[in-house]
């Protein structure tokens, strides 16, 4: 049997009892006001902080891409790539069947050596014409000389009327000869831009011809279709050797590994403090628990719905008000080792804008 409690074990129990009572009576409002100071203080720290940081869960990876095409039309001699093969800026992606232009080619440059020797026969030719001119001046000077001997003669009978009609008509028709050959002249030298001495390569004719040699060239040599950057190849298997290939139809994509960045797209009440250069802390859904940083780069000037092919009119008065959206673009400082970004991943961005509420704000 358990031994009777003594008196003054009963008389200490007692004092501890009511210690603890007061005890509990002063712990009571002294918790119960620090627990509203603590939510008051947590209150005010949060109101503090708010507005600063800014979570977008509506962005997205984007990167650079392409339809690869050609401005030339050509049945597909090769397909040098596979999908998702990795290529650098130069590499050849395909080929075209490049005979016929070829044969374009050298018909061109077989007009242009053809046209160049033209000119340089032109040249050589109104030199002729100037030669030939001199021999009938000197010619027109000698009839003027018989003409004007006649016209004393035939007064005093010396010579007859026949013989000074002969010298007159001669002297006019190589008056009208010499003339001819000055026309001729002037329209040669014409046809040499006004330069007798001008350079061949420097004339009309010779330009338009070398144009269309540099054309034909520009074609051989965009048969050759190469990356215009680096990245990844993809829908390769819609372009197969043998099938005819349109101008500035696709053949297939190229997206860029290099020119990557994450456009968010906040609610124009989310913009208020954001500004370039803000620091953003970027995780991608794909890899949880990898955090990538960046930057603002820009904030588009217009909202996603100015650009839609009918955009809203409010004009009427009969409308209901929708917060917009307005596309911000990130820049990602992406670091060796780092998991590969594609683009249309899903992100979630953190900006930090840096600002900072003061109680002063409180007062009007």
């Amino acid at each position: 049997m358990p031994s009777a409690t003594t008196a003054p074990e009963l008389i200490a129990l007692d004092k501890r009892r009511r210690s603890g009572v007061r005890l509990r009576r002063v712990l009571r409002p002294v918790l119960m006001l620090g627990a509203i100071v603590a939510v008051a203080v947590g209150a005010g720290w949060w109101w503090l902080q708010g507005g600063r940081y800014v979570s977008i869960d509506d962005a997205y990876v984007r990167a650079s891409k392409l339809a690869v095409s050609n401005d030339i039309s050509g049945i597909v001699a090769a397909v040098a790539v596979h999908e998702g093969q990795h290529v650098k800026k130069g590499d050849v992606l395909l080929r075209l069947q490049d005979r016929q232009v070829r044969i374009a080619l050298a018909g061109a440059k077989a007009n242009l050596d053809q046209v160049a020797e033209t000119m340089a026969a032109m040249k050589r030719d109104y030199q002729r014409m100037l030669r030939d001119i001199d021999v009938k001046r000197a010619q027109v000077e000698a009839d003027q000389a018989s003409f004007d001997r006649y016209a004393g003669l035939v007064k005093g009978g010396g010579v007859t009327r026949a013989e000074y009609d002969d010298a007159r008509f001669k002297l006019a028709a190589d008056k009208a000869a010499l003339d001819s050959l000055k026309e001729q002249a002037a329209v040669q030298l014409a046809r040499l831009g006004g330069d007798p001495n001008v350079d061949v390569a420097a004339t009309p004719q010779y330009l338009e011809a070398k144009a269309r040699v540099d054309e034909e060239q520009r074609q051989l040599d965009h048969t050759v279709v190469r990356a215009p950057f680096d990245g990844i190849v993809t829908n390769v298997e819609a372009t197969q050797p043998g099938m005819y290939l349109a101008a500035s139809a696709a053949a297939f994509a190229l997206v860029s590994d290099q020119h990557v960045w994450v456009e968010a797209n906040p609610k124009e009440t989310e913009l208020t403090w954001v500004k370039p250069g803000d620091p953003v802390t970027i995780s991608v859904d794909t890899y949880p628990g990898h955090v990538w940083h960046g930057t603002v780069d820009s904030i588009a000037p217009a909202a996603a719905s100015e650009f839609s092919i009918l955009p809203a009119q409010n004009s009427s008065g009969n409308w209901v008000k929708v917060v917009q959206r307005l596309p911000v673009r990130i820049t990602v400082d992406r670091k060796p080792g780092d998991p590969e970004l594609r683009a249309g991943m899903s992100v979630e961005a953190d900006i930090d804008t840096g600002h900072e509420r003061h109680l002063a704000d409180l007062v009007p």
